[in-house]
């Protein structure tokens, strides 16, 4: 009986964003796996996939079981966004299928799965909250969070990049154009969604409460489309008429990847005024994968614009950021492990 209520229980209350734990766990996977560490990516890999399936079919219970919450979830501006982590985790689990383990058949099914969930989910989102009438007001609607839809888009393009360079994805010319398209849409949700995320930050109270881990994001947009970028400098064909647009999406990504960096002090600094000055006890909750995913991904990132670039004197920082990220995966774990057995034992 304890079990099934603890189960029941998990439904119910599962978060939206939950899939950030897949997206986080995937790109430090792909950070060690980069950087020497083969095993321990493997190891990951194997635990993520296992996450996933583990989350998608909670998800699919709480479709079944608690569909009322899950819809008033969706419709809530301050929460809706999170369901777009499914996309990111998706595409993240398809990124390492090429990178860490080498499969490429499904990794071309996870990536279909993440462009129909970014279609649907996205365009289900923006409908949902724009015909909602009961709204919660713009200081508790707009947060980091809103942020994801930037990630699973850059997330998509980043997937299909990897799969016509890994996986030899016809007709390639087809596919790095799909995936610049989308960077560029990415890019232009980003400069419109941090201006309000701005301007509730600097004009409206914030309290240290109110200060969230999903702020995070407003970095880790900015990084997972340096990464995007990236490859696309890397992988445009040679050949015209993407070729002329090789420069404009050079210099477009080193812009975002240096708004990416001046990003990190200040939100370090915000958590110490949170955690330090204002006593906001520290505790595991879900959004704490939002901390973990973009610092991954500034790593991962940096390294690809390095290679973009030529620039080497940017490797130090990634290979510096990977034993940063690999830290933060771990205390988050370990929240984790303890905050589940305490929830069980409380069931």
């Amino acid at each position: 009986m304890t079990l099934s209520r603890f189960h029941s229980s998990s439904i119910r209350k599962l978060d939206p964003g939950a899939f950030a734990l897949v997206m986080a766990t995937g790109i430090v996977s792909i950070d060690v796996g980069q950087h020497g560490m083969p095993a321990l990516a493997r190891a990951l890999f194997a635990l993520n996939a296992l996450a996933f399936v583990v989350l998608l079919v909670l998800s699919g219970l709480r479709l079944l079981h608690a569909r009322q919450e899950m819809l008033e979830d969706f419709a809530n501006p301050a929460r809706g966004a999170g369901f777009l982590t499914f996309v990111a985790a998706c595409c993240v689990l398809a990124s390492q299928c090429l990178l860490v383990v080498r499969l490429p058949g499904w990794a071309i099914a996870l990536t279909v799965l993440g462009a129909i969930g970014w279609i649907c989910l996205l365009y289900l989102l923006l409908l949902a909250v724009i015909t909602g009438q009961r709204k919660p007001g713009f200081r508790r609607s707009i947060n980091g969070g809103w942020l994801v839809a930037v990630v699973s888009t850059q997330s998509l393009a980043v997937a299909l990049t990897l799969l016509v360079v890994h996986a030899g994805a016809t007709p390639a010319l087809g596919w790095l154009f799909a995936a610049l398209c989308l960077y560029l849409v990415g890019a232009a949700l980003y400069l419109i969604l941090i201006t309000l995320i701005f301007y509730r930050l600097l004009f409206l109270p914030l309290p240290a409460s109110g200060f969230t881990p999903p702020y995070w994001i407003n970095m880790g947009a900015l990084a997972i489309t340096t990464l995007a970028g990236s490859l696309l400098v890397l992988h445009l064909p040679e050949q015209q008429p993407l070729e002329s647009l090789r420069p404009f999406v050079r210099g477009f990504t080193l812009f975002f990847w240096a708004s990416a960096t001046w990003w990190i002090p200040l939100l370090a600094i915000l958590e110490l005024w949170r955690h330090g000055m204002r006593h906001v006890r520290l505790r595991y909750e879900v959004d704490d994968w939002d901390i973990v995913f973009p610092l991954g991904m500034y790593t991962v990132g940096t390294n690809a614009l390095a290679q973009a670039l030529n620039l080497d004197l940017l490797q130090p920082v990634a290979d510096i950021g990977v034993y940063v990220s690999l830290l933060a995966w771990l205390l988050v774990a370990a929240g984790a492990l303890r905050h589940w057995r305490r929830a069980f034992v409380r069931s």
